[in-house]
Protein backbone atom coordinates (compact mmCIF):
# COMPACT_ATOMS: atom_id res chain seq x y z
CA UNK A 1 0.00 0.00 0.00
CA UNK A 2 3.00 2.38 0.94
CA UNK A 3 4.64 1.54 -2.37
CA UNK A 4 1.51 2.08 -4.00
CA UNK A 5 1.06 5.74 -2.59
CA UNK A 6 4.96 6.96 -3.40
CA UNK A 7 4.11 5.91 -7.02
CA UNK A 8 1.24 7.60 -7.33
CA UNK A 9 2.53 10.57 -5.70
CA UNK A 10 6.01 10.79 -7.80
CA UNK A 11 3.44 10.63 -10.78
CA UNK A 12 1.80 13.25 -10.20
CA UNK A 13 4.53 15.19 -8.87
CA UNK A 14 6.20 14.44 -12.12
CA UNK A 15 3.16 15.95 -14.19
CA UNK A 16 3.03 18.69 -12.09
CA UNK A 17 7.02 19.66 -12.36
CA UNK A 18 6.63 19.17 -16.32
CA UNK A 19 3.34 21.32 -16.68
CA UNK A 20 5.21 24.36 -14.27
CA UNK A 21 8.64 23.97 -16.86
CA UNK A 22 6.36 25.33 -19.68
CA UNK A 23 5.16 28.48 -17.57
CA UNK A 24 6.84 31.59 -17.26
CA UNK A 25 8.25 31.68 -13.26
CA UNK A 26 6.70 35.68 -13.27
CA UNK A 27 3.28 34.97 -14.34
CA UNK A 28 3.44 31.67 -12.06
CA UNK A 29 4.55 34.35 -8.81
CA UNK A 30 1.72 37.00 -10.33
CA UNK A 31 -1.10 34.18 -10.62
CA UNK A 32 -0.10 33.02 -6.99
CA UNK A 33 -0.10 35.70 -4.79
CA UNK A 34 4.40 35.37 -4.73
CA UNK A 35 7.44 36.72 -4.97
CA UNK A 36 9.69 35.44 -7.87
CA UNK A 37 13.39 36.53 -7.62
CA UNK A 38 15.34 37.24 -10.60
CA UNK A 39 18.60 36.97 -8.83
CA UNK A 40 18.64 33.82 -7.36
CA UNK A 41 15.89 32.62 -9.44
CA UNK A 42 13.65 31.28 -6.60
CA UNK A 43 9.96 32.00 -5.61
CA UNK A 44 9.06 32.95 -2.08
CA UNK A 45 6.11 31.41 -0.77
CA UNK A 46 4.45 32.13 2.46
CA UNK A 47 2.32 28.96 4.10
CA UNK A 48 1.29 28.32 7.44
CA UNK A 49 3.65 30.86 9.33
CA UNK A 50 6.46 30.63 7.12
CA UNK A 51 7.89 31.82 4.24
CA UNK A 52 9.05 28.60 2.07
CA UNK A 53 11.67 28.87 -0.60
CA UNK A 54 11.12 27.20 -3.85
CA UNK A 55 14.19 27.29 -6.52
CA UNK A 56 13.61 27.35 -9.90
CA UNK A 57 13.62 25.58 -12.21
CA UNK A 58 14.62 22.66 -10.33
CA UNK A 59 12.00 23.35 -7.86
CA UNK A 60 13.54 22.42 -4.65
CA UNK A 61 12.04 23.27 -1.67
CA UNK A 62 13.94 25.02 1.36
CA UNK A 63 13.45 24.66 3.91
CA UNK A 64 12.64 20.93 2.61
CA UNK A 65 8.63 19.72 2.15
CA UNK A 66 8.08 16.68 2.77
CA UNK A 67 4.82 14.34 1.49
CA UNK A 68 1.85 15.41 0.37
CA UNK A 69 1.94 19.00 1.14
CA UNK A 70 5.16 18.87 -1.27
CA UNK A 71 2.15 18.50 -3.93
CA UNK A 72 -0.20 20.66 -2.54
CA UNK A 73 2.27 23.40 -3.58
CA UNK A 74 3.08 22.59 -6.36
CA UNK A 75 -0.22 22.30 -8.05
CA UNK A 76 -1.29 25.75 -6.34
CA UNK A 77 1.37 27.03 -8.33
CA UNK A 78 0.43 24.98 -11.66
CA UNK A 79 -3.15 25.71 -11.15
CA UNK A 80 -3.45 29.14 -9.70
CA UNK A 81 -5.09 31.78 -11.67
CA UNK A 82 -4.96 35.00 -10.02
CA UNK A 83 -8.49 35.23 -9.25
CA UNK A 84 -9.28 37.50 -6.30
CA UNK A 85 -10.60 36.32 -3.21
CA UNK A 86 -14.54 36.50 -2.71
CA UNK A 87 -16.74 37.21 -0.04
CA UNK A 88 -18.14 33.94 0.03
CA UNK A 89 -17.27 31.24 2.58
CA UNK A 90 -18.06 27.74 1.29
CA UNK A 91 -17.47 24.28 2.97
CA UNK A 92 -15.47 20.85 1.18
CA UNK A 93 -19.04 19.63 -0.10
CA UNK A 94 -19.81 23.05 -2.35
CA UNK A 95 -16.65 22.86 -4.23
CA UNK A 96 -16.60 21.74 -8.23
CA UNK A 97 -16.91 18.10 -8.05
CA UNK A 98 -17.06 18.10 -4.34
CA UNK A 99 -19.90 16.56 -3.99
CA UNK A 100 -19.19 12.70 -2.32
CA UNK A 101 -15.68 13.63 -1.68
CA UNK A 102 -15.79 17.23 -0.16
CA UNK A 103 -19.26 16.28 1.72
CA UNK A 104 -17.49 13.18 3.32
CA UNK A 105 -14.22 15.37 4.51
CA UNK A 106 -16.54 17.96 6.26
CA UNK A 107 -18.19 15.39 8.11
CA UNK A 108 -14.52 13.96 9.15
CA UNK A 109 -13.60 18.16 9.68
CA UNK A 110 -16.02 18.02 12.51
CA UNK A 111 -15.27 15.02 13.93
CA UNK A 112 -11.53 15.61 14.10
CA UNK A 113 -12.04 19.26 15.36
CA UNK A 114 -14.58 17.73 18.00
CA UNK A 115 -11.71 15.77 19.21
CA UNK A 116 -9.27 18.55 18.91
CA UNK A 117 -11.25 20.68 20.73
CA UNK A 118 -12.07 18.54 23.70
CA UNK A 119 -11.05 19.17 27.17
CA UNK A 120 -9.09 22.03 25.95
CA UNK A 121 -9.20 25.78 27.20
CA UNK A 122 -9.50 28.45 24.78
CA UNK A 123 -6.25 30.06 25.38
CA UNK A 124 -4.19 26.75 24.29
CA UNK A 125 -6.58 26.56 21.41
CA UNK A 126 -5.99 30.43 20.63
CA UNK A 127 -2.14 29.69 21.23
CA UNK A 128 -1.79 26.30 18.65
CA UNK A 129 -3.84 28.56 15.98
CA UNK A 130 -1.04 30.95 16.09
CA UNK A 131 1.68 28.60 15.76
CA UNK A 132 -0.08 27.77 12.40
CA UNK A 133 -0.19 32.07 11.28
CA UNK A 134 -3.47 31.88 11.73
CA UNK A 135 -5.07 35.55 12.88
CA UNK A 136 -8.71 36.07 14.68
CA UNK A 137 -11.39 37.88 12.37
CA UNK A 138 -14.75 39.04 12.35
CA UNK A 139 -16.94 35.28 11.60
CA UNK A 140 -18.96 35.05 8.09
CA UNK A 141 -21.14 33.48 9.41
CA UNK A 142 -22.64 30.75 12.48
CA UNK A 143 -21.57 33.32 15.31
CA UNK A 144 -18.97 31.19 16.68
CA UNK A 145 -17.01 31.99 20.17
CA UNK A 146 -13.71 32.18 17.86
CA UNK A 147 -12.94 32.39 14.15
CA UNK A 148 -9.92 32.57 12.84
CA UNK A 149 -7.94 32.54 9.09
CA UNK A 150 -5.03 30.33 8.52
CA UNK A 151 -2.98 31.08 5.56
CA UNK A 152 -2.44 28.24 3.77
CA UNK A 153 -1.11 29.91 1.04
CA UNK A 154 -1.87 33.19 -0.01
CA UNK A 155 -5.01 32.99 -2.56
CA UNK A 156 -6.28 29.58 -0.36
CA UNK A 157 -7.12 30.84 3.43
CA UNK A 158 -9.04 28.12 5.56
CA UNK A 159 -11.37 29.72 7.97
CA UNK A 160 -12.03 27.57 11.24
CA UNK A 161 -15.51 28.45 12.99
CA UNK A 162 -14.99 27.08 17.13
CA UNK A 163 -17.44 27.30 19.30
CA UNK A 164 -16.23 26.00 22.92
CA UNK A 165 -17.69 23.88 24.98
CA UNK A 166 -20.49 25.16 27.78
CA UNK A 167 -22.78 23.63 29.94
CA UNK A 168 -25.27 22.43 27.26
CA UNK A 169 -23.26 21.64 24.26
CA UNK A 170 -19.70 19.82 23.95
CA UNK A 171 -16.92 21.83 21.67
CA UNK A 172 -17.14 22.07 17.86
CA UNK A 173 -15.83 23.38 15.08
CA UNK A 174 -16.39 23.78 11.01
CA UNK A 175 -13.61 23.97 8.27
CA UNK A 176 -14.32 26.85 5.33
CA UNK A 177 -12.60 27.84 2.14
CA UNK A 178 -13.11 30.92 0.47
CA UNK A 179 -15.11 30.70 -2.79
CA UNK A 180 -12.35 31.14 -5.14
CA UNK A 181 -10.91 27.76 -3.74
CA UNK A 182 -11.75 26.06 -7.01
CA UNK A 183 -9.81 28.31 -9.01
CA UNK A 184 -6.55 27.09 -7.14
CA UNK A 185 -6.60 23.47 -6.09
CA UNK A 186 -9.13 20.44 -6.75
CA UNK A 187 -10.88 18.84 -4.60
CA UNK A 188 -8.52 16.44 -4.00
CA UNK A 189 -5.78 18.91 -3.28
CA UNK A 190 -8.25 20.85 -1.12
CA UNK A 191 -8.92 17.34 1.09
CA UNK A 192 -5.94 16.78 1.45
CA UNK A 193 -4.41 20.88 2.12
CA UNK A 194 -7.91 20.65 4.97
CA UNK A 195 -6.26 17.38 6.47
CA UNK A 196 -2.93 18.75 6.89
CA UNK A 197 -4.30 21.89 8.75
CA UNK A 198 -5.91 19.23 11.16
CA UNK A 199 -2.89 16.86 11.56
CA UNK A 200 -0.39 20.25 12.22
CA UNK A 201 -3.08 21.49 14.77
CA UNK A 202 -2.65 18.02 17.30
CA UNK A 203 1.42 18.75 17.44
CA UNK A 204 0.88 22.60 17.72
CA UNK A 205 -1.29 21.78 20.42
CA UNK A 206 1.30 19.45 22.55
CA UNK A 207 3.47 22.01 22.58
CA UNK A 208 1.30 24.05 24.46
CA UNK A 209 0.69 21.94 26.91
CA UNK A 210 4.52 20.83 27.72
Amino acid sequence: MKETANRAFEEMRKVALIRLSNRNPEEIAEKAGILYRREDSSFLIPSLGQTLELSWPECIFRPPVEGWQHLILLHYLDLADGTPLSGRWINFGSLKEGVIRGTKFDRDAERDLAAFLKGKNPKDVRAALRELGAEEIKSPAGRPDLCVRIPLLPYYPVILNIWFADEEFPASGKMLLNGSADHYLTVEDAVTAGTLVLELLQPAALRREI
